[in-house]
């Protein structure tokens, strides 16, 4: 059984309630666009077969029509000519024809309320199709996202505790490194404050010695001066 057991079925269904409710709104819109499709079909089938039996209708109107009228003027004939017998035959005939005239007629009003309805069927289903395919196009756009957005967390799981460790370890063995190279860099090298200190401390020292070599060279003078 279809989800939509007649045409006003569907017509007065409440797509996004139903869809709301379902397990599987996807499938449940695929479903049921293809029986609106298959509906819409039917229906146009349906519409145009009594169009085309319209078309047949007013056809043995017209002749049915055309043989009454016909059949009117030989019933006149035939009294200009003081045929009475024969005019009554042919009015009979005549009234035939009318009787036949007057059942096609009706039968084209029918036809014709027919075919309106069947046009308005089809202008309704094809606005609920329409929002049903849009609304399947959010369904497929949805999923899509959902897809993506599972593979990323999926890709975002594979990575355990212990790669980020290893990762993280690796980060900070750079850092490391390059703390270590900038230290590389003023290796050696003091502040100049600090050297200029050591440089007054050395100047004294020279001074110190200095000082110490004269007074020995003085002290040898003074002996070799006594002696």
């Amino acid at each position: 059984m279809g989800i939509f057991t007649r045409f006003r079925d569907i017509i007065s269904s409440n797509i996004n309630a139903m869809l709301d409710r379902a397990e599987d709104p996807e499938k449940l819109i695929n479903l049921m666009i293809r029986e609106m499709e298959d509906t819409l079909v039917e229906i146009k089938a349906s519409c145009a077969g009594l169009m085309a039996n319209t078309k047949k209708v007013q056809r043995h109107l017209d002749e049915a029509e055309s043989r009454a009228g016909r059949w009117g003027e030989k019933a006149a004939l035939a009294v200009s000519k003081g045929r009475d017998d024969l005019a009554r035959e042919a009015l009979l005939e005549k009234r035939r024809y009318s009787d036949r005239a007057h059942t096609f007629e009706r039968e084209l009003t029918e036809h014709g309320a027919l075919v309106e309805q069947y046009q308005e069927d089809i202008r309704q289903l094809e606005d609920k199709l329409r929002a049903a395919r849009e609304r399947q196009r959010i369904l497929v756009q949805r999923h899509i996202h959902a897809e993506k957005k599972r593979r990323a967390q999926e890709e975002i799981r594979r990575m355990d505790a212990s790669e980020a460790v290893l990762k993280f370890e690796d980060f900070e063995n750079r850092i490391e490194r390059m703390e270590a190279e900038a230290d590389m860099v003023n290796f050696g090298r003091k502040p100049d404050l600090e050297v200029e200190f050591e440089e007054l401390l050395v100047d004294e020292d020279i001074e110190k010695e200095l000082h110490m070599l004269k007074s020995s060279l003085k002290r040898v003078e003074e002996q070799k001066s006594e002696s």
